[in-house]
């Protein structure tokens, strides 16, 4: 701990808990080999006693640590040997009580899961020398699964800006990042585990791989018999269906704590975990152009982007069905002329329509009035910003798309407000919408000005499209 007097004001430095151990375990003594972590089961069933009796049995030169999200109900018995560890805080215990890393004093750590049977003596020792044998820059941690369960090996894919989990089948162990549908023992270095963001997250088998892949590391797995599933746990219904309950409430609590919108799954199959039609959107009002989430390094959630996608294509047919012409704006513009897309960090679809046109939507008059929700329960309302109208994609969600009303003035489009610090908001001539042409964007064929490069480059400047940037680009690159 070191202090630094400035004015009147006395400021700590502390040195982490986890700097103390790596120290303690570089340069002091080693008694144990390898410490042993129990870290996922259930209160009302476990087989907790019988898999570290098992463990001790056959390893010597290790301590064996259970660790809890919260304080076991009913109490673990007959552990005597066992380092008890909760992570929820108590406010009559120390910082480092719940801090399990306080308690590793071992160049090893091995994570067991509930059930486990050890098979052979020498485990700890065959596990390290595994790992130390094949240990590289990339692979970080070694695995066996369990007899009777065994884990299967893919590759693990956290697009980190984009909120997703991409796992995929692998055709070669060597490509192994994570292990899925079944039961795994683990063994990783201390110093590399410190290295891990949360490495006792629950549910443990899925939070340790979205943090490892990460840092690009991969998984030596190894076939060699040495533990076996010696319990087969929640044969009750409602056990069965209590377990699952809790594993599905502790992935929508990590999904969250990460920041995982987007789930691919190896065989194809998606799940969703981010906004919908009956909740709000993912991201707080916006300030200068710069949604919260590009601080976060991070782009525009792929739940909002469907979202939007889905209102613009909604958009789109509305009006070509009532022969309102209509044209990419703006960031949608040349989002569409880069890859037919909204850009990944765009929060909403612009268009400019002709205002002679407005008389022929039922849709844009009757928001005229008063916000109409329509039959498919998409929002059209008057923009509280200016003079423009609002499309949401509910009353709950509001993503959108902008529509700007123009009119032909000596041959220039213009218009009766414009938003102040929009650059790409200004006048042009009507000629660019003389024809309007089809570009690819959101799915579809989209309306767009003719000579589309010439535009954006008149109203964005030179190499725009070669060039992406952010709204704000001094502030984030």
């Amino acid at each position: 701990m070191h202090a630094l007097v400035i004015g009147e004001y006395h400021i700590v430095l502390v040195t982490t808990a986890v700097f103390v151990k790596t120290e303690s375990i570089t340069k002091r003594s080693i008694v144990n080999r390898a410490t042993v972590i129990l870290t996922e089961f259930e209160d009302f069933e476990n087989d907790v006693t019988n898999t570290v009796n098992s463990v001790l049995k056959h390893a010597s030169n290790v301590s064996v640590q259970v660790v809890t999200n919260r304080v076991p109900y009913p109490p673990l018995r007959n552990l005597p040997q066992v380092k008890q560890i909760s992570l929820q805080t108590s406010p009559n215990a120390s910082f480092l009580d719940s801090h399990p890393e306080s308690f590793i004093h071992s160049p090893f750590v091995v994570f067991v899961p509930d059930g486990t049977e050890v098979v052979r003596n020498d485990v700890v020792e065959y596990m390290i020398k595994y790992l130390e044998t094949h240990s590289t820059s990339a692979v970080r941690l070694a695995a066996w699964g369990l007899d009777g369960s065994p884990a299967r090996c893919v590759n693990l894919e956290f697009r980190l800006k984009e909120w997703t989990l991409k796992y995929s089948t692998i055709d070669s162990l060597s490509d192994c990042s994570a292990l899925i549908d079944g039961k795994f023992v683990m063994i990783i270095r201390t110093l590399d585990l410190y290295l891990l963001a949360d490495p006792f997250a629950a549910p443990f088998h899925k939070a340790i791989f979205m943090q490892t892949t990460l840092k690009g590391w991969k998984i030596a797995f190894d076939h060699t018999h040495l533990f076996t599933d010696q319990k087969n746990l929640f044969q009750k219904p409602h056990h069965l269906w209590k377990h699952k309950n809790s594993e599905k409430s502790q992935l929508k609590n990590i999904y969250s704590r990460f920041g995982i919108k987007l789930i691919e799954h190896h065989d194809g199959t998606t799940e969703w975990f981010g906004c919908n039609k009956q909740s709000a959107r993912c991201f707080p009002t916006i300030l200068g152009d710069m949604p919260d989430y590009l601080y976060k390094g991070r782009w525009t959630p792929p739940c909002c982007l469907n979202a939007i996608r889905t209102t613009a294509r909604h958009v789109f047919r509305i009006l070509e069905s009532q022969n309102v012409r209509y044209w990419l704006e703006g960031g949608s513009l040349l989002g569409a002329a880069r890859n037919g897309d909204i850009i990944p960090w765009d929060y909403d679809v612009d268009i400019g329509v002709y205002r002679d046109d407005i008389k022929k939507s039922q849709h844009l008059l009757s928001a005229l009035a008063e916000p109409y929700l329509d039959d498919e329960s998409f929002v059209w309302e008057r923009a509280p910003e200016g003079d423009f109208f609002r499309v949401q994609y509910s009353s709950s969600n509001h993503l959108h798309v902008d529509i700007f009303p123009f009119y032909s003035k000596n041959g220039i489009m213009t218009k009766d407000s414009w938003m102040k610090g929009h650059r790409q908001d200004m006048e042009f001539p009507e000629s660019y919408l003389q024809p309007l042409v089809k570009i690819p964007f959101v799915g579809l064929q989209a309306s767009a000005p003719n000579h589309w490069r010439q535009f954006l480059e008149m109203k964005f400047g030179p190499g725009v499209i070669e060039h992406p940037r952010y709204p704000d680009a001094n502030v984030v690159r």
